[in-house]
């Protein structure tokens, strides 16, 4: 493979040169096809940025990189493939915000993804939003406190399912706001947005891709959004910690290769991957999800997974969470 005078001008100091050597190690690396496992049904959040970086992998490196969905368990089933592969490069993952909930939930599972997993960079960061149905009387994060306080235990909260990203996002909101919300899990995120739409549920802390469009619609009003500050996609929806301050519950996605994976490969995926992410149509079309580029090194995506897993824990221990 060779490396664009542009990008080796880039790679400067002691660091870039190590990993110029490393590389130069992996140049045969890809001699044949790669898939990418990925934890969620096809045309998930997840699914969707994985065959988006799989197709710009294919073009750079010329050969398939094909997506491979085993859903089940939030994404442990496409977690023991990839744990179980031999660590060549050519069996990937696509993490996200589930692997880190699932860690902070299930302590029995059969594999630590702190260990087991090396992480190769994040890709992205979605919002959830909270949503409600427009029958319900509040039009503000404040008035929604309001409400839910005045009626503890009456208003019902749904998600794609126990440990689901919008579950310990509501579940955080709970811990931080002081209300007493109802879990209803449903199987996806699909049922979810359904029985929200009928009124069957008052609030989702839905997903952003799949929700954005009923939002626009007006068949559900956006309260807040769940990152730090407002979001591009929705720019008139402020954040939820501008009412709860320090509140923070996005999604993201990123992706990794089985522990032991040589250095080499996993800077040529890395290298390719930031480039990925400077592309403009790439950028583009993950704005138009309500995504925001994250990038950045390996290490970069590691430390990401294990704040991710201290911070879950936290609200894994209040709500008094066990895997279903």
């Amino acid at each position: 493979m060779k490396i664009a005078r542009r990008k080796f001008l880039q790679l400067t100091g002691a660091a870039g040169l190590l990993i110029l050597t490393r590389i130069g190690r992996a140049q045969a690396y890809p001699v044949r096809a790669v898939r990418i496992a990925v934890g969620f049904l096809a045309g998930s959040t997840t699914d969707i940025v994985a065959r988006l970086l799989a197709q710009w992998l294919q073009d750079r490196l010329g050969q398939p990189f094909i997506v491979e969905n085993r859903p089940g368990a939030g994404g442990t089933l496409a977690t023991e493939l990839a744990v179980g592969a031999p660590p060549d490069g050519y069996t990937l993952l696509m993490t996200n915000s589930a692997l880190a909930i699932n860690a902070a939930l299930d302590h029995n599972q059969r594999f630590d993804i702190r260990r087991d997993i090396a992480p190769i960079g994040a890709i992205v960061a979605v919002p959830n939003v909270m949503v409600v149905n427009p029958s319900v009387s509040a039009t503000t994060v404040p008035q929604f406190i309001a409400y839910a306080k005045a009626n503890p235990g009456k208003l019902n909260m749904g998600s794609a399912g126990t440990g689901s990203s919008g579950h310990l996002a509501g579940e955080l909101f709970k811990m931080m706001a002081g209300v007493d919300l109802v879990h209803v899990p449903y199987r996806g995120s699909p049922a979810a947005l359904s029985d929200l739409l009928a009124g069957q549920v008052q609030v989702y802390f839905a997903p952003m891709p799949p929700a954005i469009e009923h939002i626009r619609a007006g068949k559900l009003r956006a309260l807040a959004v769940t990152t730090p500050t407002r979001w591009a996609a929705l720019p008139q929806v402020p954040a939820v910690a501008e009412f709860v301050p320090g509140y923070e519950a996005d999604t993201w996605s990123g992706l990794a290769a089985p522990a032991n994976t040589s250095a080499g490969v996993i800077d040529v995926l890395n290298m390719e991957l930031n480039a990925a992410l400077a592309d403009p149509k790439i950028k583009s079309t993950l704005a138009d999800m309500g995504g925001l580029v994250l990038g950045g090194s390996p290490d970069d995506a590691a430390k990401l997974v294990s704040d991710e897993i201290e911070k879950w824990t936290k609200v894994v221990t209040h709500a008094g969470l066990k895997q279903q």
